[in-house]
């Protein structure tokens, strides 16, 4: 379960974030994870609530937005549509994935002193 891992990431760069710009406590973090990214979102969300106590994370409510993969050709940048072969069309290029496979930390909404 490699979701811990990455929660122990995401709490690391929250804390450096928060205390960087002189809050304590963050309120809402926001992040996207790709389709194709290997997260279970239940279990990265499991491993928040677990593992975020005694954090400045421990008040804070954790946002996943799920990003569709997409795929897109190299060269004439033509989408490929979901289920489609993974091959342009138009120029017959072998397509490329555009986004989908990401693990992202988007926002993170602080309390000030």
């Amino acid at each position: 379960m490699h979701e811990y891992s990455i929660v122990q990431a995401l709490l690391d760069k929250v804390d450096y974030e928060v205390r960087s710009h002189g809050a304590s406590r963050a309120s809402r973090v926001r992040v996207s994870i790709g389709e194709l990214a290997g997260v279970e979102i239940e279990l990265l969300k499991t491993a928040y609530d677990t593992i975020r106590h005694r954090t400045v994370c421990e008040d804070a409510e954790l946002d996943v937005t799920r990003v569709n993969a997409r795929w897109e050709c190299p060269q004439c940048r033509t989408a490929i549509a979901r289920g489609a072969a993974l091959r342009c069309a138009t120029c017959g290029q072998p397509a490329r994935l555009a986004s989908g496979d990401e693990i992202m930390l988007d926002q993170i909404e602080v309390e000030a002193a």
